[in-house]
């Protein structure tokens, strides 16, 4: 069975590497794109809405300079980005902006070139229900989920750069109190969230007010798409998208079909002959919506209400007097984002290097070198909570990834006083003595009469369900033997790998920032970081 693409990149299958060289592991092809990326630089009219977008953040002399790099020629960057997650979204937001900050490093240190790590906040998205909500791990071991309780949020379209707090976030943030005003950081990280995540802010907002502070240090530069003066900027993209929409959806096509005959999946679908982008057809901050051919020169707008269409004309004059109409898709994002910046690198998580192993022909259209795609820092937390856990259990942190009731057969039959067959040994001990007797049993029977065929494969398939259900009671029993052991079992799972997935795509910051302080948790995330390594990595505050 052949690995999702990511798995399979980072693993260095050729059939990955194929649509996405692995370059970013070879400092000979990392000096060489830092080079084609400084042969690029920032409009000016880009760079001062920079300026004037990052003057409204937490002061940072680092960010400062930064800044003033972007302006002279030959500086590179280093680019990543993620939604508006409330309270920071899950701990894998932090690690992207730290491996970036990480990455501008050594690219600096490597090239020496000035390098200028960018987040860019992703606000043009409208998918709201992924974003109202976080889920904060409990001093307990359980999780619980904080959220803004928006109505109608999963109707909402419109972008979520327009999206209002609200009342809810103080409830949310009376929640977070609740569960982790105990711990000795507390006050520190809650106080930085209340201060923030204000009814009046939008998600944007705070989000971008939090992010910037804990990593003011660093000079974090962010690029925040949805703003009417960049607008303009991002119109030539806009066009494109729709004048070669054919052209492009065709080609993109053909790279998935590629991909799909390699054994992996599609990740971004490509509707046949529709532009890349969305389009607000009511106003700036509204409801925004696909386009799909309806005609000569004519569009749909899919999803919407009423079934509109809209003209390629009628799109064309509003790209030019209304450009904040339109906003782009996954795909059509990393090709704004490298028109408008010198960017060498891109950290990305498993679905953005997925989304780049489909754009090469987008690239190769637009006349644009694709960046280096760098993956994400990956970190597995193990608290001095998680480590007590594994040091009673007698287990590592990847022992304990194992399936729940799997771990728990290994821990009872391990620990138990007089040693139990695990109950998979049982049930092929059992139906195999069955099977070959009855086998032995069957030549003879056949013999006497064929007719017993059916008989004899009803009678295997009867045994073989009643060993299993009593092999698998007898599994339950030892899994459940020792329920101390169980509770444990439990807690720790719930810290490592809540409902069964990684921690790091589950839990935000808040518990560990409230157990460890804010910026110390941040910094030794950024320290813990490998430039260049999409490796897991253990980190024990």
């Amino acid at each position: 069975m052949t690995p999702s693409f990511p798995t399979a990149w980072l693993q260095g299958d050729p059939r990955a590497l194929a649509f996405l060289p692995d370059r970013f592991r070879h400092r000979a092809a990392r000096a060489e794109a830092a080079a084609a990326a400084s042969t690029r630089s920032v409009p000016p009219a880009l760079l001062e809405v920079l300026r004037a977008q990052n003057a409204r953040l937490a002061p940072s002399p680092a960010r400062t300079r930064h800044l003033e790099e972007l302006a002279q020629p030959g500086t590179i960057v280093v680019v990543t980005g993620q939604q508006m997650g409330l309270f920071l979204g899950p701990l894998f937001t932090l690690y992207k902006a730290a491996a970036a900050i990480v990455a501008a490093r050594k690219l600096r240190e490597e090239t020496g070139r000035p390098c200028v790590p960018v987040f860019w906040l992703q606000t043009e998205d409208h998918d709201l229900p992924e974003v109202d909500h976080c889920f904060v791990a409990s001093p307990r071991g359980a999780r619980c989920r904080v959220s803004l309780d928006l109505p109608d949020a999963a109707l909402s379209r419109a972008p979520i750069a327009h999206q209002k707090l609200g009342p809810g976030v103080l409830k949310a943030l009376e929640a977070l109190r609740a569960e982790l005003g105990a711990e000795p950081q507390a006050e520190e990280h809650l106080s930085l969230l209340e201060w923030a995540y204000r009814p009046d802010a939008t998600l944007a907002e705070a989000f971008t007010e939090v992010l910037s502070t804990l990593f003011a240090e660093e000079g974090l530069v962010f690029l925040d798409p949805r703003d009417a003066r960049l607008a303009p900027l991002a119109a030539p993209i806009h066009r494109r998208s729709l004048e070669h929409a054919a052209t492009l959806s065709t080609a993109l096509t053909q790279r998935v079909d590629e991909l799909t005959r390699a054994g992996f999946s599609e990740q971004v679908y490509i509707r046949p002959g529709s532009p890349l982008g969305f389009f607000s057809p009511d106003e700036v901050d509204g409801a925004r919506y696909r386009l799909d051919p309806a005609g000569p020169q004519t569009w749909s707008l899919v999803g919407h209400p009423r079934g509109a269409t809209v003209t390629t004309q009628e799109l064309l004059r509003a790209l030019e007097q209304e450009p904040l109409r339109f906003t782009t898709s996954a795909l059509l994002r990393p090709l704004l984002q490298d028109t408008w910046l010198p960017t060498a690198a891109y950290v990305g998580g498993p679905g953005e290097v997925s989304y780049f192993a489909q754009l090469a022909p987008l690239y190769a259209h637009a006349g644009l070198p694709m960046p280096l795609v760098v993956p994400r820092a990956r970190f597995r937390v193990l608290d001095d909570r998680a480590r007590r856990l594994l040091h009673k259990l007698g287990l590592t942190a990847d022992e304990a990834s194992q399936p729940r009731e799997a771990l728990l057969t290994k821990l009872a039959t391990r620990d138990a006083a007089e040693p139990y067959e695990p109950a998979g040994a049982v049930e092929a001990r059992l139906f195999g003595a069955f099977s070959a007797e009855l086998d032995t049993l069957g030549q003879s029977m056949l013999k006497l009469d064929p007719r017993l065929l059916d008989a004899l494969k009803r009678t295997r398939g009867t045994v073989r369900a009643a060993v299993s259900r009593l092999s698998a009671r007898y599994g339950r029993a030892l899994a459940l033997r020792d329920e101390v052991t169980t509770e444990r079992v439990d807690r720790l799972r719930a810290m490592l790998l809540p409902e069964g997935a990684p921690q790091e795509r589950i839990h935000g910051m808040a518990y560990h920032a409230c157990r460890f302080g804010t910026r110390a948790f941040t910094r030794q995330v950024l320290d813990a970081c490998i430039p260049f390594s999409g490796d897991l990595q253990d980190l024990t505050p």
